[in-house]
């Protein structure tokens, strides 16, 4: 017999460690068609993170839901209630009556690391697997931005771990049983690359659906990126520091001021802004209705923008 690999043995126990934890959600959601609404069942996964019964799962696994179940990993099947949903971060809080349930840890701030290993835990086939199924991977990246349709999603983990449809709302673990970030399968990206929404974010959403039932943020609506040197090189962008706009939320604050893809953001009310961090952290320091004085380079040119932020 073979003696066990430090990493299999690492990841074990960490999925030993989280296990008890991890949910299945069952919902039946409510769709509107012409001249009729008819029930849709549909399945994800959650993680429980306070022991009287609080459960952080993805927005879009309950949205729209009129029943709501959840199986707990030791086989019983519980009535579970929304307690909130933020949909520009994809998370959402459901709750179940029983109390005294093991918790998930969730991880310190920016404790992931690019290369890292990380584990992805969840129900991808619901009940017909009869439990909880893991894939590894890395962190492949963080702080991605990814621009849809109608919203952005800021702020992301990107890992090679397998995430589908049925482990959304699953925990993203690293070896030390803590969890790093939510599972979101709600961006279709190309094959083996997944997402997942960062456990600094998770955390904050969940206390303000916890507490107050909402979550209040100001939002620029943009998606965006660093630019550096390489970047400004890659791209032939005029400067070499500032923001790169990627996309820009349709009917957003962006969107009203004018800004679209390829512009560069360089200054914020007459501050220099050199990363995606600092700019975020800038517009979460404001209130939503607060305006925002963008300077912006387009096509080499430099010009004034003013934003509205409104809630995300």
């Amino acid at each position: 017999m073979s003696e066990e690999h430090p990493l299999d043995r690492a990841v074990t126990e960490a999925v030993g460690k989280v296990l008890p934890s991890v949910v299945t959600i069952s919902t039946v959601q409510v769709v509107e068609e012409i001249f009729r609404v008819h029930p849709v069942q549909g399945m994800g996964s959650g993680v429980l993170v306070h022991p009287d019964g609080y459960i952080a799962t993805n927005n879009h696994v309950v949205a729209n839901t009129r029943d709501l179940r959840v199986a707990t990993s030791d086989g019983r099947k519980l009535a579970a209630v929304v307690v909130g949903a933020d949909p520009s971060s994809d998370v959402a809080v459901v709750k179940v009556k029983e109390i005294d349930l093991p918790v998930a840890e969730l991880a310190a701030a920016e404790e992931l690391k690019v290369g890292q290993t990380v584990i992805a835990i969840g129900n991808p086939f619901g009940f017909f697997l009869g439990g909880p199924t893991v894939t590894r991977g890395v962190g492949s990246a963080v702080h991605r931005d990814i621009s849809l349709e109608d919203n952005i999603f800021e702020d992301l983990i990107q890992t090679d771990a397998a995430i589908n449809p049925g482990n959304s709302g699953g925990p993203l673990i690293d070896l030390h049983g803590h969890v790093v970030g939510l599972n979101t399968a709600m961006i279709p990206f190309a094959q083996g690359i997944g997402f997942a929404i960062p456990a600094t974010t998770v955390k904050k959403v969940v206390e303000d659906l916890i507490l107050y039932g909402k979550v209040t943020r100001s939002w620029l609506g943009i998606a965006g990126f660093t630019v550096d040197n390489n970047v400004a090189e890659h791209y032939n962008l005029p400067v070499n520091e500032g923001v790169a706009v990627a996309g820009v939320a349709k009917g957003g604050p962006a969107y009203r001021a004018g800004l679209s893809a390829g512009d560069v953001i360089v200054k914020l009310d007459e501050q220099q802004v050199r990363t995606i961090k600092e700019l975020r952290k800038y517009v979460r320091s404001k209130k939503p209705g607060d305006e925002l004085l963008l300077e912006v380079v387009r096509d080499g040119k430099k010009y004034m923008a003013r934003a509205v932020l409104s809630e995300g």
